[in-house]
């Protein structure tokens, strides 16, 4: 159903049973998927792919224009997955040619009021951003990951899969999967303990990660403690994990206990 006042261009391919809202504007090179609610006053434009069963709330920008100086207008993609609550007023930018031309979001996340996802971002399933939180862009924010109001992400950082990240906290190191950090710039606090139990892994598994976690971070020399690291750690799924998110980009910083 789409109301009578809402802006619907003729090239949108929109499919049956979406909701459109009054006031809505949705334009030419816009796809939106089965059973999608689009409330009153949102604004989808650009390359913009929504899936199925998404409900948008009044405000929302979707898909207009990268806050990227570099950005002159060329042709970039914002795609978005299924079950997804992106409520009012959050703005989700499309890629930009120097950073693979793609934004990307999954599916069952929640994007609280006002919060931002930049450029060129990659965002996983079921992931929380709480009010007010902008990720810089090109961040990496994996699978289950939860950000509390008001805490900014800077670009390029990665936040690893479950990971747990307090309030008015700056991020501007990468926080390990399973990690939780807080503080006015991102410290590692521990463990996710919370969100593995919720996950149900078996508390065998979590005690492993938990006295790995311990030898991983006993001090500031991150990569000697990996050398150091046992073999029966490095068996392990979880521990191996986080050692792979670790390794994987070494110029990114990693937030650590004794970050400041």
């Amino acid at each position: 159903m789409i109301h009578k006042t809402a802006i619907v261009d003729s090239n949108a391919k929109i499919s049956t049973n979406v909701k459109i809202g009054p006031y809505a504007v949705i334009g030419p090179n816009v796809e939106i998927d089965e059973e999608t609610e689009i409330q009153s006053h949102v604004n989808i434009t650009g390359n913009t792919k929504i899936g199925k069963n998404n409900k948008i709330y009044p405000f929302a920008s979707i898909g207009n224009d990268p806050q990227d100086l570099k950005f002159k207008g060329e042709e970039t993609k914002l795609e978005i997955g299924n079950n997804n609550k992106i409520r009012e007023y959050v703005t989700i930018n499309p890629g930009t040619k120097g950073g693979g031309g793609l934004t990307k979001v999954g599916n069952n996340c929640l994007f609280m009021v006002s919060a931002h996802i930049a450029h060129d971002c990659f965002v996983g399933n079921n992931v929380i951003l709480a009010n007010n939180v902008p990720l810089g862009g090109h961040a990496y924010i994996d699978d289950n990951a939860i950000i509390g109001g008001n805490s900014a992400v800077q670009q390029f950082t990665r936040v690893g899969k479950s990971a747990m990240i307090g309030g008015m906290c700056g991020v501007v190191r990468d926080i390990i999967p399973y990690g939780i950090a807080h503080g006015n710039r991102s410290v590692l606090q521990g463990l996710n303990l919370i969100g593995l139990r919720r996950k149900n892994i078996p508390n065998k598994e979590i005690m492993i990660l938990s006295d790995a976690y311990k030898e991983i971070f006993k001090n500031e020399n991150l990569t000697e403690n990996l050398n150091n690291l046992s073999k029966d750690f490095k068996s392990n799924e979880l521990v191996a994990e986080v050692i792979q998110f670790i390794e994987q980009d070494k110029k990114r910083p990693i937030c650590t206990p004794f970050s400041k």
